[in-house]
């Protein structure tokens, strides 16, 4: 079954998908040879389907699903696409912003600035904690785990990603060792048993009416949620006032602005600072800006 998706004015496919690591990450993939996106899809009516996505001309979407979907499961997968993609979300104050500063032009121009998200908030809250202390290897070995091990499986190729109800019946141990999550596991299981309860419903953080520093702190208040991720997490919210700072961010910051000097976090915060409320995605664009070069960065 195929259907498409309008997207706005300046909406750059290639540039959303690798925005950053999410479209190497399960249940994302990217089909160089097909020229796109694939994403396992998960509805409410609880059927799983793989969607494959790819640009056409004149600023349309189009998905392939690899089986029929009733017009509710339609509408839900046009719906789980368009935050996916950030498609509703408005960027012309932040283009803006972009052309006053001549390092920065590139960005409007290249259709820069959305970054990439699950279908969930849980998804990019637990894959945000499997980057937290450790190589993106293993980030990669823990969320491959989470999907295969504990996912829906398709078939052998595609899984989803599993939700708190399933991570909940789960032990530490088990989430250690299987899954390889480490310290993390405690942190993972908690906020999966916490959900699962109704203790806490973070898919509200999206249309949170909250001050982002509020929602900061909402954020940070989750056990295994750190300033970095808190930071990085908000930015999936559409909320750009923190940097999220991380050693990979810093090394990139010393090369671009310190030939290699290095410098303490508050001294790479008061260099965007001016950028305001846009200031940790105008950050991320300058230490990403070499992956624009190429359509295919990684």
């Amino acid at each position: 079954m195929r259907f498409n998706i309008r997207v706005p004015d300046g909406f750059n496919f290639w540039r959303t998908v690798y925005s950053h690591g999410w479209c190497a990450l399960p249940p994302f993939e990217i089909d160089k040879k097909n020229d796109c996106l694939i994403r396992v899809l998960d509805f409410a009516s609880e059927k799983k389907v793989v969607a494959k996505i790819s640009y056409l001309k004149k600023q349309t979407l189009n998905i392939f699903s690899s089986e029929n979907l009733s017009k509710i499961e339609r509408e839900e997968a046009v719906t789980q696409l368009r935050s996916c993609f950030r498609l509703d979300e408005d960027y012309s104050e932040f283009y803006t912003e972009a052309n006053k500063n001549a390092d920065f032009k590139w960005v409007p121009k290249a259709g820069a600035g959305r970054l990439l998200r699950a279908p969930t908030v849980f998804e990019d809250v637990v894959k945000m904690i499997c980057t937290t202390n450790c190589s993106w290897a293993l980030t990669e070995i823990m969320v491959d785990n989470l999907c295969k091990k504990l996912g829906f499986k398709l078939d052998d190729s595609y899984f989803t990603f599993p939700t708190p109800e399933v991570i909940a019946g789960f032990t530490e141990k088990y989430l250690r060792k299987e899954i390889r999550a480490g310290y993390r596991a405690p942190y993972i299981l908690e906020l999966s048993r916490r959900i699962t309860k109704g203790n806490i419903d973070i898919e509200k953080w999206q249309t949170s009416g909250l001050s982002t520093e509020e929602l900061f702190k909402k954020v940070r208040s989750v056990k295994g949620i750190g300033p970095y991720a808190a930071g990085n997490i908000l930015k999936l919210l559409g909320r750009y006032d923190y940097l999220g700072i991380d050693s990979w961010c810093r090394g990139k910051f010393f090369e671009i602005h310190r030939n290699g000097k290095k410098c303490s976090d508050k001294v790479i915060e008061n260099h965007y600072k001016h950028f305001g409320k846009w200031r940790g995605l105008f950050f991320w664009m300058d230490v990403t800006k070499d992956w624009y070069a190429k359509k295919f960065p990684f």
